[in-house]
């Protein structure tokens, strides 16, 4: 379908990345993932779904992670596809990686892949250099060099806002919790198992690292907003007893680092900040619950569509108002 459909949503009540910054000209920016995957044939919609962002006025899009769905193959093709797919925006594209396309690689209908491998070449392909995706590119900063470990961290700054992009991806934060998630539907060794762990213990304090200073420097600079984008769901749903936090529960364990210094940063920071993931493929909009007694009023949730849900969001920065999040297709 070529019709194009929006929804409006308006936070003010949130207050999202209110600005303060008089000289500042309001912006727009975009927010997907999810897409496209084959198995649910989203191909044919996605021409749609890049016309309709190329006709807005953006500045620039995050997409936050799976760049083909959970049960095909991770052949190098997947990775030229979607640079492809990101360089047919005309604004620029700032790529967060999901667990589709290196996490989840092990598992034998993903042809059983070397973790780690998938990730290092995604970090020598997709971003070698210093500049985003799209026809038009722009610089942003990185945690690690071009190519190497972290690359795939990135920060960037406009007129009181701050955009981070973390790899943060589902399917436990490639923490292998025990023998039985090691090996089950899985081509992996107990030895890359392991790997897996110490990857994951690492890049875990790296991203900690980079969100932290992150915060830092938003607030050397007085900025008024930040947004956090990473592809994981790390388990915001409300618990049904004060015992069943879901962020803390097997399977979600590999977050809780993460969780932490993410709320300690946003506690002591006096903007709004906003956590953009997918992973879940419905679109929410939310006050997440980090326990059954406490929530941060300055913490909202978007979670972005995915497949079969080809739409994007369009996230507005205006000065000294509210920020509006609207989704289209």
């Amino acid at each position: 379908m070529n019709t194009v459909s929006r929804l409006a949503v308006i936070l003010a009540a949130c207050g999202i990345m209110q600005a303060t910054v008089a000289s500042a000209e309001p912006f727009s920016m975009g927010l997907w993932g999810d897409m496209p995957y084959a198995k649910a044939n989203d191909a044919p919609a996605i021409p749609a779904l890049i016309a309709d962002i190329n006709a807005s006025d953006i500045a620039f899009s995050m997409y936050d992670g799976d760049i083909k769905d959970g049960s095909s193959e991770c052949t190098d093709a997947i990775y030229t596809d979607a640079i492809a797919m990101f360089d047919s925006l005309t604004a620029p594209v700032i790529y967060v990686p999901g667990d589709n396309e290196w996490t989840d690689c092990h598992r034998t209908n993903n042809g059983g892949w070397d973790n780690i491998e998938r990730l290092t070449h995604i970090r020598q392909t997709m971003f070698d250099t210093a500049d985003t995706f799209g026809q038009t590119k722009m610089p942003v900063d990185h945690q690690g060099a071009p190519g190497e470990k972290f690359a795939e961290n990135t920060r960037y700054s406009r007129d009181g806002a701050m955009f981070v992009g973390l790899n943060v991806p589902g399917s436990n934060n490639n923490m292998v919790a025990d023998d039985d998630a090691c090996t089950k539907k899985s081509a992996r060794t107990p030895e890359q198992c392991a790997a897996d762990n110490a990857e994951y213990q690492e890049r875990d304090a790296a991203n900690i690292a980079w969100l932290t200073d992150s915060f830092a420097k938003a607030k050397e600079a007085g900025d008024k907003g930040i947004m956090i984008v990473i592809q994981a769901d790390m388990g915001f749903d409300v618990p049904e007893t004060e015992d069943d936090d879901e962020s803390r529960m097997p399977g979600k364990e590999g977050y809780a680092a993460f969780l932490d210094a993410l709320m300690a940063q946003t506690e002591g920071y006096d903007g709004q900040v906003v956590l953009v993931h997918g992973d879940t493929h419905y679109f929410k909009i939310d006050k997440p619950l980090p326990d059954a007694f406490h929530t941060l009023a300055n913490l909202t949730r978007v979670q972005t569509f995915g497949s079969p849900n080809v739409h994007w969001i369009r996230s507005t920065w205006t000065p000294r108002r509210a920020t509006s999040l609207r989704s289209g297709r």
